[in-house]
C-alpha cells in the first residue's frame, strides 16, 4: 500500500546539512521485520515509522537503523514530530507533545515558529559505568586518538550506550580517524552503539565540537547524533564539567562530512534532566509503496 513518507534533515533549517532521517507516516500494518528492510533499503543512520499511542502518548515511534531497532534516538525524535506536523498527524496548535516509544514515554516541546522552529524533547534518564584499563587502550587504539584525558571516559546509556571522550579541544576532535573495522569489533565486544568524542571550540559559534562513530550499527560516522549529544551532556553533569559549557549550550558536530549541524542542550540542575533540541527541514516530500 501507498504510505506517505519525509526525508528530513535534523539539526538545521537548511536543506542538506545536519543528519537526515526517513519518516514513515500511517504503519499501523506494517510489520516489524518490513520496517527493518525499509531501514535497510533507506541506509540512513536511522528510519522511524509512526504508529497509534499505545499507551498514552500523542503518537508512538519505532526507530532502525539499518541493521537493528533502537528505544530511542536524538535526532529521529525531532525529524518525527517535526514530519508528523507538517503531514498533520500532529495538531499545528499544540506546542507540547508526547512523544511514545521503546525508552517509554518522552515529553516534546515546540518552540517559534515558521524557519526559526526549534524542537526539544526531554531524553530518557542516563545511566554510566566506568571503562575499564583494557577497553580504554583498546579505544585509544581504534580511535587513533589519545582516550586517557584527565577525566576518564564512561560509558554512558540512555537507550543507545556510548563510550564518552573528553579529547580536550575542538583541533582534536575533527583529528580523529577511527580504525572502523578495530571499533566495530571493540563496541560488539563493549556492547555499546560507538564512541562520542568532544572538545572545546575556542574559535567557533558553539563551544563544543562533537563526533559520533558507530560502525558495528553500520553507521561509520553518525553526522549529527542526537543520543551521543544526550550522552555528552550526562557525562559533563556526572564528571562536574558542565559548569565550563553552561546548562543551555550549543553543539557543532558534522563539518566533517560535510553534514554541519547545531544541536542545543539543557540540563536541567536541579532534577537533572536533559533536553536535546534543534530545528529541522524537509529534503523528499512523497510516497512509499510497502
Amino acid at each position: 500500500m501507498k504510505r506517505r513518507f519525509k526525508q528530513v534533515d535534523v539539526f538545521t533549517a537548511k536543506p542538506f546539512l545536519g543528519n537526515p532521517v526517513a519518516v514513515v507516516l500511517e504503519c499501523a500494518n506494517l510489520s516489524p521485520a518490513d520496517m527493518q528492510a525499509i531501514a535497510r533499503w533507506t541506509n540512513l543512520s536511522e528510519t522511524t515509522f509512526v504508529l497509534p499511542p499505545e499507551k498514552g502518548g500523542d503518537y508512538r515511534v519505532r526507530i532502525f537503523t539499518p541493521l537493528s531497532e533502537l528505544p530511542f534516538a536524538g535526532h529521529p525524535a525531532i525529524g518525527t514530530v517535526h514530519a508528523a506536523l507538517e503531514a498533520g498527524v500532529l495538531s499545528a496548535d499544540k506546542p507540547r507533545f508526547v512523544q511514545e516509544c521503546g525508552a517509554g514515554l518522552l515529553p516534546v516541546r515546540v518552540e517559534q515558529a515558521g524557519p526559526e522552529r526549534h524542537f526539544f524533547i526531554e531524553a530518557p534518564p542516563a545511566s554510566f559505568r566506568p571503562v575499564e584499563d583494557n577497553e580504554l587502550d583498546e579505544l585509544s587504539a581504534a580511535l587513533d586518538a589519545d582516550a586517557g584525558p584527565a577525566v576518564r571516559p564512561l560509558v554512558v546509556s540512555v537507550g543507545p550506550t556510548w563510550a564518552v571522550l573528553d579529547l580536550g579541544d575542538a583541533a582534536a576532535v575533527s583529528a580523529v580517524q577511527p580504525n572502523m573495522s578495530t571499533l566495530a569489533g571493540l563496541s560488539r565486544a563493549m556492547r555499546i552503539t560507538g564512541a562520542v568524542v568532544f572538545g572545546r571550540d575556542q574559535r567557533g559559534d558553539a563551544p563544543l565540537r562533537v563526533r559520533a562513530f558507530a560502525p558495528a550499527e553500520g553507521v561509520p560516522e553518525d553526522p549529527v547524533c542526537g543520543s551521543g549529544n544526550v550522552c555528552v551532556a550526562a557525562f559533563l553533569r556526572e564528571t562536574g564539567l558542565l559548569a565550563g559549557v553552561g546548562n543551555f549550550y550549543s553543539v557543532s558536530q558534522g563539518r566533517e562530512v560535510g553534514r554541519d549541524g547545531r544541536v542545543h542542550m539543557r540540563v536541567d540542575v536541579k532534577s537533572g534532566a536533559i533536553e536535546l533540541g534543534g530545528a529541522a527541514v524537509t529534503c523528499i516530500d512523497g510516497t512509499l509503496i510497502a
